[in-house]
């Protein structure tokens, strides 16, 4: 059993604290918010992370895990995980104030291992390592919202980029799980989170680029993926046609990226494009809107289903729906909006959020779904057909079925395809 700390209980955070308690490990959690210190001391849990209230609570219960205020509770650890954020500066780069701020607050121990969870540039964990005087692993994560135990549990790989010695140190503490282990150097590490999450963006500018080429041609997205899909060196993954991406990472990995390939003299020319294309697929769901709206959007009432950057999760952070719905909100539309996964404290932007997918329906010339909420298939569509002045529904992330929708009398546009297609 390790002595380890953990620094941020967001996400990444949290979930790396509760699984390491799992693993049987001592460990440390400390928080700046109070109040969050306070509910997770007793077993609360905000996030709507599959599994994790549990393994917080048995962690507590077992004296594994402790929650506390105190960033000092983490000196002397054998082991200290940055868990914070890094959010887009406003030149693009990755804001490091956050790491900077628990580096000046550590006070380690000479054996500590500072493990960067975080995601950082090229040579920052060089850099701490050089001015710290303590040994530095980057161990970027790989989580996925809404699967973040899962993940952390069942890998596609563990990536450790340092010195070999604190690497092994590391790699013991995942012991127990069973993936691949890359073992490599601080700036590779780095560098492979960045480039795991551009070349996912990439693929999703590509397959929406595609689905407007399709609705121009009269192809179908799904079949033109489908064949795609069974090349293994492209694979099924990330192949789905949507409002644009977005969410806490993909939007502020991309631009951290470029500005590092601008830092280094490379212009990563391929991802700005692909930065660009994804603004410009928001304004292409607007045009698809505004066309089933008559031509205007002036004083039109929208129904918007979906808030969420993505299904089974409450985050709006950088959420395409929003930004969609941000761009609609500017062209005179009026917006109501449902989504199962948002609350009354959460902020919608310009969508008057209500309860009820009825409310969201009523008096709406279109409706569009822009969140991939399985809850939306089981709608009673008929009623909400009853209910909005409009007979079109925009399916921007394709999980309805057009054959159903026509049932209820409504007409179903989905991207990457012909209308009612």
């Amino acid at each position: 059993m390790a002595a380890v700390g953990v620094a941020g209980a967001g996400y990444v955070g949290l979930t790396t604290a509760a699984c390491l308690a799992a693993l049987g490990h001592d460990v440390v959690c400390a928080e700046v918010d109070e109040s969050k210190v306070a509910r997770l001391s007793r077993g609360e849990v905000a996030l709507g992370e599959p599994e994790l209230a549990p393994l917080v609570r048995e962690g507590l219960a077992a004296g594994r895990l402790l929650f506390t205020t105190d960033v000092a509770a983490l000196d002397g650890r054998e082991f200290v995980f940055a868990c914070v954020p890094t959010p887009t500066g406003p030149d693009g780069s990755a804001d490091l104030s956050a790491v900077e701020a628990v580096l000046a607050a550590l006070r380690p121990a000479p054996h500590t291992v500072l493990v960067v969870k975080s995601t950082v540039p090229v040579g920052t964990c060089a850099r701490i390592a050089a001015t710290a005087g303590i040994a530095v692993v980057s161990n970027p994560e790989f989580l996925r919202e809404g699967h973040a135990v899962h993940d952390f549990r069942h890998p596609d790989r563990i990536v450790l980029g340092g010195d070999s010695s604190a690497v092994e140190r590391v790699a013991a503490l995942y012991e127990g799980l069973d993936a691949p282990v890359v073992r490599t150097d601080h700036a590779s590490a780095e560098l492979g989170k960045y480039a795991s999450n551009a070349f996912l963006a990439l693929k999703l500018s590509y397959v929406n680029l595609l689905a407007r080429l399709c609705e121009r041609t009269g192809a179908d997205i799904d079949a033109v993926t489908r064949t795609m899909s069974f090349d293994e060196r492209i694979g099924p993954h990330f192949l789905h046609p949507g409002p644009g991406w977005g969410g806490s990472c993909l939007p502020k990995d991309t631009r951290a990226l470029v500005a590092s390939g601008a830092a280094a003299g490379v212009d990563l020319a391929v991802l700005r494009s692909a930065i660009e294309a994804n603004d410009r697929q928001y304004d292409h769901v607007v045009a698809r809107v505004r066309e089933a709206a008559g031509g205007r959007l002036d004083g039109v009432r929208i129904g918007v289903f979906g808030l969420t950057f993505k299904a089974g999760t409450h985050d709006l952070r950088d959420s395409p729906a929003l930004a969609v719905a941000d761009r609609l909100a500017a062209a005179g539309a009026v917006l109501t909006g449902y989504d199962p996964g948002v609350s009354d404290a959460d902020q919608a932007g310009p969508v008057q959020r209500v309860d009820d997918p009825v409310l969201a329906a009523k008096g709406a010339r279109v409706l569009v779904v822009l969140t991939e909420w399985p809850e939306f298939t089981r709608l009673d569509w008929p009623q909400l057909a009853a209910v909005a002045e409009g007979d079109v529904v925009i399916d921007t992330r394709g999980v309805l079925d057009p054959a159903a929708l026509r049932g209820s009398g409504l007409r179903c546009v989905r991207l990457g395809h012909p209308a009612d297609g």
